[in-house]
């Protein structure tokens, strides 16, 4: 089972960095043990101009149906012989996926403490796998690698080349090339899709095979077009496991759809109001996080709450602060909850990092008293996921009941639509927004909270701000007024407001 990654390199970048990236050394020949077998990595050629590492890994087919307890490919049983008379030790598989795993891990996760900055550079990278089960054919792997941005050769192998009226093997001898790619992502496509196109793994598929799935897919799997073929292949066409993941696909697409497609569109237009502009305009969910941090600092707050936090964009931000002593996410959707966690890395997470943060599961259509008592609370696009006559109950709950100091809203601004070419008259940015707002429409809505409940609302643009229409995202702050018959006499208000008060102003002294 071989599989060798080329690479080609200038005066300023020697291709031996290969080496390096790899965490390999280009004069040593090594061997790794697996639990079937034996890997062994070395350099056909290693000079400043080009580069090639190869993977060889030697099966040990005996080792590998005794560790099976006699199960075959997939978990099916096999026939005696077929144990032992098979195409494990030459074809790529679910065997050169693993080791590749195994042997080359730090380079799969893009990590190169001496060569940080081409870790994180697209590479010339010719792959080469001599010979690929490909249970579908050559047009199956060019769907499958074309859309990753690869250059796609495949060669189909004959059953016998004596006698080629007996037609094509399952087999292909694949090459991959691109220039727009780090090294880190090739690996990970491979280790995904080696697995996919045979169609089989040779060890039992258990739950956990999701979260390899997910952290190797990520950036690319959501927007893949033939990503339900490679989560049902990958995990063995398990119902239960597959339908989970495509359950947190598409959170992770929904996710991205809110922001990036709108942020696509709002780019495009940047683009081409400014086409000699080299750099890429800045997404709109960057934007909008970057005005929701300036107005927690602006309030000296340090205690805050993420309502709605989804897939924790704005807690990952926000942990990134000393200034913000306790965090907590609330949302709705466990899964969405489950994928902060892992996107925040919690179970990793530092004794002290971890303690300033939580993520808990709740609805704001209710009341809640753990919500009680903090500076500061964020809805960033919330409310317009809400049906209208549910947005009282949210309003009670976060301004009446859990009453924090200041309270940070945005909102799309529906003015702002008409910028966007490719969004269709009279749509809304996303399909489960269940209403946008003019900016009068918001400004009267956020002005009667604040009086019914004793706040001032504060109005600021998000993004760029079109002198016709106003900027692409709108937020209101809230701010307790500070004779607020409802809050003097509670103490627990009165602590929160005087901690928000002195962390102002150890802020503005800092």
């Amino acid at each position: 089972m071989f599989l060798t990654i080329t690479t080609t390199g200038t005066p300023e970048h020697p291709a031996t960095d290969l080496g390096f990236l790899l965490h390999k050394h280009p004069d040593k020949a090594q061997a790794f043990s697996t639990s079937f077998g034996t890997a062994h990595v070395l350099y056909p050629e290693a000079e400043d101009q080009r580069c090639t590492a190869a993977l060889l890994l030697e099966v040990d087919a005996v080792a590998l149906v005794r560790r099976g307890r006699g199960k075959g490919r997939g978990g099916a049983p096999d026939a005696a012989l077929a144990q032992y008379v098979n195409d494990r030790p030459y074809a790529a598989s679910s065997l050169l996926a693993v080791a590749l795993s195994n042997v080359f891990s730090s380079a799969m996760r893009g990590v190169c403490k001496s060569r940080p900055e081409r870790a994180a550079e697209p590479l010339p990278l010719r792959v080469e796998v001599p010979a690929l089960p490909a249970r579908g054919g050559p047009g199956l792997v060019q769907r499958l690698f074309e859309p990753l941005g690869w250059a796609v050769t495949v060669e189909a192998v004959p059953l016998d080349t004596e006698f080629p009226e007996w037609g094509d093997s399952r087999y292909v001898r694949l090459v991959l090339e691109s220039a727009a790619l780090t090294l880190a992502e090739a690996l990970r496509h491979l280790y995904v899709l080696l697995p996919v196109l045979d169609d089989a793994k040779h060890y039992w598929v258990s739950p956990d095979e999701v979260d390899k799935l997910l952290r190797a897919g990520e950036g690319w799997l959501p927007g893949h077009p033939e990503h339900k073929l490679i989560t049902s292949r990958y995990l063995s066409r398990r119902w239960s496991l597959t339908r989970e993941a495509m359950d947190r696909l598409e959170l992770i697409r929904l996710a991205e759809t809110d922001d990036s497609d709108v942020e696509d569109i709002d780019n495009a237009v940047a683009q081409e109001t400014a086409p000699e502009a080299e750099e890429k305009p800045t997404p709109l969910a960057v934007h909008r996080r970057e005005a929701i941090l300036t107005a927690l600092r602006d309030h000296g707050a340090a205690r805050v709450l993420d309502l709605g936090c989804g897939e924790g964009h704005l807690v990952r931000e926000l942990l990134k602060e000393p200034r913000f002593t306790e965090i907590v996410g609330v949302d709705v959707s466990v899964r969405a909850l489950t994928i902060a966690s892992r996107r925040l890395k919690l179970d990793r997470m530092g004794e002290r990092q971890a303690a300033r943060v939580n993520l808990f599961q709740g609805s704001l259509a209710y009341t809640d008293k753990r919500l009680g008592g903090y500076d500061a609370a964020v809805l960033s696009e919330v409310i317009e996921h809400l049906d209208l006559p549910r947005l009282p109950a949210l309003e009670y709950a976060v301004f009446g009941s859990a009453r924090p100091r200041t309270v940070v809203v945005t909102t799309p601004n529906v003015e702002y639509n008409v910028r966007w070419e490719t969004l269709p008259a009279g749509h809304v940015r996303h399909r489960d927004h269940r209403f946008e707002w003019t900016r009068e429409e918001f400004r009267t809505w956020a002005e009667a909270v604040a009086e019914r409940h004793g706040y001032t609302a504060e109005f600021r643009p998000v993004g760029p701000e079109d002198p016709e229409v106003g900027p692409p995202t709108q937020m209101a702050v809230f701010t307790q007024a500070a004779n607020d018959p409802k809050t003097a006499n509670d103490p627990k208000t009165a602590k929160t407001a005087k901690t928000a008060d002195e962390n102002q102003k150890e802020a503005k002294a800092a």
